[in-house]
């Protein structure tokens, strides 16, 4: 669903990503995983289209270069995001937050599909609430509700489980799980979780100062490569 090759990006003279690699394949989640300050939510707004590539490839679907296209593109190509930090707008209800995602969508479906309040039955019950009035959790499920409403094909999360409760947590792994059995969904992830990623993905990719150090299978996380890279 999307490969991506040789990736470098700058932040001025600071190198941040560095000749990098990965491959997140088609109904399956990928988790990228790694300390703070390794590049992971640089390399997701790159994929968005939200940092300029230096050089590099990214390939979505075999055949669409992203590095060519602008960033409102993304949406219409089938591509979700939910940002680290939600990004709802809190003055607007529910119902109104999951409406702005509709201009997004690649036909004329002006109505929340059923499926969103199906998958999060809270946003049904609270649609008439302002984002701003929700706890974390539900925020979050706003934010998720928000990026499914144009029916992506491939959804990236940064770091949904951050500041939550954990059967929240659990909960938007479920999600995730059943959105890739039922509708074949690809999905993209940072997450520093160890247990969440166990549970829930499939793949890993782990990130030590703007490259990938290491990717595979999930149940190939080994306690070295954990000791080596992801604990503090």
């Amino acid at each position: 669903m999307l490969r991506i090759d040789g990736l470098n990006q700058y932040y001025g003279e600071s190198h941040t990503l560095w000749d990098l690699d990965l491959d997140v394949p088609t109904a399956k989640c990928t988790c990228v995983m790694g300390r703070n300050g390794v590049g992971k939510t640089t390399l997701l707004k790159c994929v968005m289209g939200q940092e300029t590539v230096s050089s590099g490839q990214l390939q979505y679907n075999d055949e669409v270069a992203l590095t060519e296209r602008p960033v409102e593109d993304r949406s219409r190509l089938g591509i979700g995001y939910v940002p680290q930090g939600r990004q709802i707008f809190p003055l607007l209800t529910v119902e109104e937050n999951l409406r702005t995602g509709l201009a997004a969508r690649r036909d004329k479906v002006r109505q929340i599909p059923q499926r969103i309040y199906d998958l999060f039955p809270v946003l049904h019950e609270m649609k008439h609430r302002r984002g701003g009035d929700l706890s974390g959790g539900q925020q979050q499920q706003l934010a998720i509700g928000r990026a499914l409403v144009i029916e992506p094909r491939l959804l990236i999360l940064d770091e949904p489980g951050e500041g939550i409760q954990p059967n929240i947590v659990a909960q938007i792994g479920e999600v995730i799980r059943r959105l890739i059995a039922e509708d074949g969904l690809t999905v993209l992830l940072v997450e520093q979780k160890l247990p969440f990623a166990r549970r829930f993905a499939d793949r890993f990719a782990i990130m030590d100062r703007g490259r990938r150090m290491a990717q595979g299978g999930i149940d190939e996380l080994s306690d070295d490569l954990i000791k080596q890279y992801l604990t503090v």
